[in-house]
């Protein structure tokens, strides 16, 4: 049974059946009505929405050999309110929109949330005088609960920042969350209810099909065809919007390198300490994090090199200048880890969502580090950019839902929860003390939906090595498992 489709083709009414997760080999030859390029936290947010429409069948394509891989691993981990976006702007209204299905989604999947809220902090007579004006912008962004703090009550809210402060702004309602479990919960939910997903696919060319037949994605794997193509592809985006004759932005790949600090640093923070913003961004937070760590970052560094991951002497030596005056005791405690991740910053203050139905393509650009909380709301807009510019999206339905580990502070691991143990002895088995991972958490994770390919995307899935010895103490022993279960 098949209802019509768009450009000729057409789209089929499939009954439930669990998608492919493929990473090596030619792809399949049978068009697809949707793929969508890119599976960090937009694209895998694009393919769980497109999965309610079970007539079509959907593919998710990525370079890499996970999701998450990109931008979306390495950012702040901060679930935000949208106070502060460009009002009247599309990414303002998509960043509203989508705190609110983020936060209903996260209850529901088990993805950890912390709802810390946030401090803007003025440190001189101009920050100060700027308040106001951020206050007005909140409001203007329909968030009306930020206050002005004066200097008392913000040393009461924050003993230990440094001296000088002069006050700040309360904005209630800003969150921190676990980055990684959010695309991975899309992409399992997307993969469980029918969507493709191809891993280690790079897409190399792309060309229109013949008498206005399927687009031809040219890939390190093989061809493969698709009626409609969505460019979620991140740092490449402008990359694949010029291989379809476009030229409406140029990605300007952003470095921030981090800190990463020990749990005991945990309680020096209460609230995520923000500076006043400038036109490069937020500026260097410090914020805790859902597993109890501290992040003191990100710098921001206009780069060439799309692929300059890698963290500097003087990047971290200048993080550590600005949070000495943020909150010195800090910087007494344990660094666990640094890291930095490249945002694909753009010359235009907006998001870059364009349909262009005349080549069945939306262009999917410009997503910040708003676009983690704006996922869902940004999937829900593509969704129906695609229906208006005459994709038939078919009967909706809702989808099962996904339960993730639970890897926040705030809940028990397996290994603490007696009911767990008794039922499954391998929960008992401690494989990573510094985390509290079980052997039974690593056996789960390797044998899910979509399983790691590599060690870090173990540590994504479960923590393990990812504690204060960074896998002195487990990681003979997480390896051996990993290496188990790939032979």
């Amino acid at each position: 049974m098949t209802a019509p489709g768009a450009r000729g083709g057409s789209v089929t009414a499939a009954g439930p059946r669990e998608g492919a997760v493929t990473v090596a080999g030619p792809l399949p030859a049978r068009p697809y009505d949707v793929t969508v390029v890119g599976a960090g936290v937009v694209g895998t947010a694009l393919a769980r929405e497109l999965a309610r429409h079970p007539r079509l069948r959907v593919a998710l394509v990525e370079a890499q050999d996970d999701v998450g891989q990109g931008t979306s691993k390495a950012n702040t981990a901060i679930l935000h309110t949208g106070f502060d976006a460009v009002p009247g702007s599309l990414e303002a209204r998509l960043v509203r929109e989508g705190h609110r299905l983020l936060s209903a989604y996260a209850a529901e999947s088990g993805i950890p949330v912390e709802p810390v809220g946030a401090l803007l902090v003025a440190w001189d007579e101009d920050q100060l005088a700027a308040l106001p004006g951020l206050a007005d912008k909140a409001r203007r962004n329909a968030h009306d609960g930020v206050r002005p703090l004066d200097a008392v009550e913000l040393y009461v809210r924050e003993p230990h920042l440094g001296p000088g402060a002069l006050g700040a702004l309360h904005v209630p309602g800003e969150s921190v969350i676990c980055p990684w479990t959010t695309p991975l919960a899309y992409a399992t939910q997307a993969v469980r209810h029918g969507v493709d997903l191809h891993l280690g696919c790079r897409v190399e060319s792309v060309t229109d099909g013949t008498g206005g037949g399927p687009q031809v994605l040219g890939t390190n794997r093989g061809a493969l065809h698709t009626r409609w193509l969505v460019n979620a592809a991140g740092l490449h985006a402008d990359t694949l919007d010029r291989m379809r004759g476009h030229q409406d932005f140029t990605v300007t790949p952003r470095r921030g390198q981090l800190l990463v600090f020990d749990p005991f640093a945990r309680d020096l923070v209460r609230h995520i300490l923000l500076p006043v913003p400038t036109a490069l961004g937020k500026g260097v937070l410090v914020a805790p994090t859902v597993h109890g760590n501290v992040l003191l970052g990100p710098t921001a560094e206009d780069l060439d090199d799309r692929t300059a991951t890698g963290t500097t002497a003087e990047g971290l030596d200048g993080l550590r200048e600005k949070g000495r005056r943020v909150l010195p005791a800090l910087l007494e405690e344990e660094v666990t880890a640094v890291y930095a991740g490249l945002r694909a910053a753009t010359e235009h203050d907006d998001y870059r969502i364009t349909a262009h139905p005349e080549q069945a393509y939306v262009t999917v650009g410009g997503i910040r580090s708003t676009g983690l909380t704006a996922s869902l709301a940004i999937a829900a807009h593509v969704r129906d950019l695609l229906a208006d510019s005459g994709l038939a999206l078919g009967p909706a339905r809702d989808l099962a839902p996904v339960r993730m580990p639970q890897l926040g502070r705030t809940s028990p691991r397996p290994c603490r929860v007696p009911e767990r143990v008794a039922a499954d002895p391998e929960y008992g088995v401690v494989v990573c003390p510094c985390e509290q991972v079980s052997r039974g958490e690593v056996r789960d994770a390797l044998a899910g939906t979509i399983p790691p390919r590599s060690l870090d995307g173990l540590r994504r899935r479960t923590r393990a090595r990812a504690g204060r010895c960074q896998g002195d103490t487990c990681g003979a022993a997480v390896r051996e498992l990993f290496e188990q279960a790939h032979r």
